[in-house]
């Protein structure tokens, strides 16, 4: 079983005769207590060609000290890092092998550096006792493998406490700057072990030299094609689908960690990634993207599952709260619990079963390839400018023309689907709006503002449509068991209530959304 910790670290330069000052005179710290010297010995995996190192992530299997076995760090912010731990073995855990499966994919992480350390402890306490950090001095020997070049240095960590402010770190680090002592430029061991033990570049032969080599060739070993240039079409979607891309591995880790708005911003990423592949396919060959786009749209829908099950939950347990409870007849919030319950275990279920498949595996291989040795059309080398305005104008107008479809829909069964294709196209225009915001910039800043405002009311309007459906479902359950019904009619009906309320505010919003000078605005 694997668990996180949050570490809040610092990290300071120090040699042999370097001595501590008296910590003490800290802010905030009463006493030093002597925790002795620990031994530890640490052996750092990665992929041949550092994939982890190049993404500020380690991994790591320590003995020694009291939480030794396999830790794996994820940077949140500078001196910020979640060491996700699991009990030592001698093969990598399942759990964390998860975790690194969307950098590393199909490769084996290798022992690529061990460190030896020494370590003295002092724990800094308040005046009640409390533990406020922990300050080590490290005297590190770092070995690099399997060549033998090594490397050694003496630094001082100082960690937090759990659930201590971090002003204290302020404090200490102003006694140790006074005392003459300076923070590293090394952000961990391990980097500063990487660079102090990584052979001549006239040698070649270091495994960072042949990643960097290796990223030169597309996934079939052909080398890659020129790269367009930043002030072409080409170079300005490259970057944004860059952008996706990176978000999509990234934000896998993060899933499966369950953290908070993982799984709705890589569903994000997918979509915008794929709507810029149907946008601009002037610049980029259909022929090879459209299947990607078939991928992350099967992505974004495995992992749509455990986002709108959130979202419903959410409004559904809005509703209950605020019906009176002369309202409430049977047991509605045990019954929605266990509703939520149910359908959240299974809809992350079919996200991880996602993840865990070949079919990611595979479509990150393609978005590799992609970025590798993009297919670019002529378009790709004109100005930015009018070639991503064209793109952008382009969704607009089939939004216009989805818009004009659902308002001359009666309402009903058939608008609500047309609303709910006009609001995928108001999306989708969004996205293709922010990707050329560093190209058009305000203009396209207040397109994007104006879209979404109309994928907002559009959003509401689906998601009453779609709680209707789960409404009557949970009416039919309760009824079945014996329980009245009543409650779940009266939600039924205020949802109804407002799906109304939007079909009759949309011809307003979009009137506004759409205003004349918005295409004018984009294209001078």
């Amino acid at each position: 079983m694997a668990e996180t910790k949050r570490e809040i670290e610092r990290k300071y330069e120090a040699t042999e005769k370097t001595g501590l000052p008296d910590l003490t005179r800290s802010a905030g710290v009463a006493s030093v207590v002597d925790q002795g010297v620990a031994e530890l010995d640490a052996v750092y995996y990665d992929t041949a060609d550092l994939r982890l190192a190049a993404d500020s992530l380690t991994l790591r299997r320590r003995t020694g000290g009291d939480d030794e076995g396999w830790h794996l760090k994820f940077p949140v912010s500078s001196g910020i890092r979640d060491e996700i731990r699991a009990p030592l073995a001698d093969t990598l855990p399942k759990p964390l092998a998860g975790l690194l499966r969307s950098r590393i994919r199909d490769e084996d992480v290798i022992p690529v550096v061990r460190l030896r350390s020494s370590r003295k402890v002092q724990h800094l306490m308040d005046e009640s006792g409390a533990l406020l950090a922990e300050v080590s001095v490290d005297t590190v020997h770092a070995e690099r493998l399997p060549k033998g070049l090594d490397a050694s240095w003496t630094e001082i960590e100082v960690e937090l406490a759990d659930d201590v402010d971090p002003a204290v770190l302020d404090a200490v680090e102003k006694r140790l700057k006074k005392a003459g002592i300076r923070p590293s430029s090394a952000p961990s061991k391990l980097a500063r072990a990487l660079e102090e033990t990584t052979e001549s570049a006239a040698d070649g032969t270091d495994a960072l030299q042949a990643g960097a080599s290796a990223a030169e060739k597309t996934a079939s070993g052909r080398p890659r094609t020129d790269r367009p240039g930043d002030d072409t079409a080409g170079g300005r979607v490259l970057a944004y689908v860059r952008e996706q891309v990176e978000a999509i591995i990234a934000l896998d880790p993060a899933v499966r960690r369950d953290l908070p708005d993982a799984v709705h911003q890589m569903r994000v990423a997918c979509r915008r990634l794929r709507s810029a592949c149907k946008t601009y396919r002037k610049v980029l060959d259909r022929t090879v993207t459209d299947p990607i786009g078939d991928d992350l749209k099967w992505l974004a829908g495995e992992l749509g599952h455990a986002r709108d099950q959130e979202v419903l939950a959410a409004r559904l347990r809005t509703r209950v709260d605020a019906i009176p409870d002369t309202l409430l007849l049977g047991p509605v919030h045990a019954r929605l619990q266990l509703w939520d319950t149910a359908a959240g275990a299974d809809a992350r279920r079919k996200a991880l079963a996602a993840l865990d498949s070949d079919r990611h595996l595979a479509l990150l291989a393609a978005l590799d390839a992609l970025l590798a040795d993009p297919p670019l059309r002529k378009a790709a080398a004109d100005a930015p400018g009018p070639v991503l305005a064209r793109a952008v104008l382009k969704d607009y107008d089939r939004l216009a023309r989805r818009v004009d479809h659902a308002l001359a829909e009666a309402p009903g069964h058939d608008r609500d689907l047309a609303m709910h294709e006009a609001r995928k196209a108001a999306k989708r225009a969004r996205y293709a709006a922010d990707a050329t915001r560093p190209t058009l910039g305000k203009p396209a800043k207040r397109f994007s503002k104006r879209m979404k405002t109309v994928q907002s009311l559009l959003g509401d309007h689906q998601d009453s449509v779609v709680a209707r459906e789960t409404l009557r479902g949970l009416a039919i359950q309760a009824h079945a068991a014996g329980e009245s019904a009543f409650t779940w009619g009266l939600l039924h009906g205020q949802e109804e209530a407002a799906g109304t309320d939007r079909e009759r505010e949309f011809p307003q919003v979009w009137a506004k959304a759409s205003a004349p000078e918005l295409r004018a605005a984009l294209t001078h």
